[in-house]
């Protein structure tokens, strides 16, 4: 029994994919985005998969166009991809738009106040907001072998 347990909480702790024990409301912010200020009550109603992202992040490069994919697809059935550059300079984030558009909203954050309020560990880092406001998961990283999960359980909250 205790070689059983073991190994479970050593899967969970090895897992970028966390579900939250108790869901908690999305953290207050107002940030500038391309579609004007944005707050966390901005999208309520939808749910939305926030994405923290930066210029300098290889996988978040990788990512962007498969955040437009979903965008596209689930969009009519009340998906917001919204995506938070954490850059200190908007020219970094603004040139890295250029390469890769964007079809999703992007907010701006130099100051790094809403990475703090939602304890953002790595890059990229990903949270799942249920149509309530409230945290139903979040994901560390982009892997090509994580697609499919993410998308499922985006797919189980709208």
């Amino acid at each position: 029994m205790k070689k059983y347990l073991s190994c479970i909480l050593f899967i969970l702790c090895m897992s970028s994919i966390s579900i939250q024990a108790k869901p908690v409301k999305i953290p207050e912010f107002s940030l500038p985005s391309t579609n004007g200020i944005i707050t966390h009550d901005s999208f309520r109603g939808r749910v939305i998969y926030l994405d923290f992202w930066a210029s300098w992040c290889k996988p978040c490069i990788k990512s962007f166009p498969w955040l437009n994919q979903l965008q596209e697809k689930y969009k009519d059935k009340g998906l917001v991809v919204l995506a938070i550059n954490l850059d200190s300079d908007k020219a970094l984030a603004d040139a890295f738009l250029k390469q890769i558009p964007a079809k999703f909203t992007v907010a701006f954050d130099n100051e790094g106040v809403t990475p703090a309020l939602f304890k953002v560990k790595g890059m990229p880092s990903s949270f799942m907001v249920d149509r309530e406001g409230y945290i139903q998961g979040q994901h560390t990283g982009f892997r090509e072998k994580d697609k499919a999960r993410l998308e499922r359980a985006i797919v189980k909250q709208l």
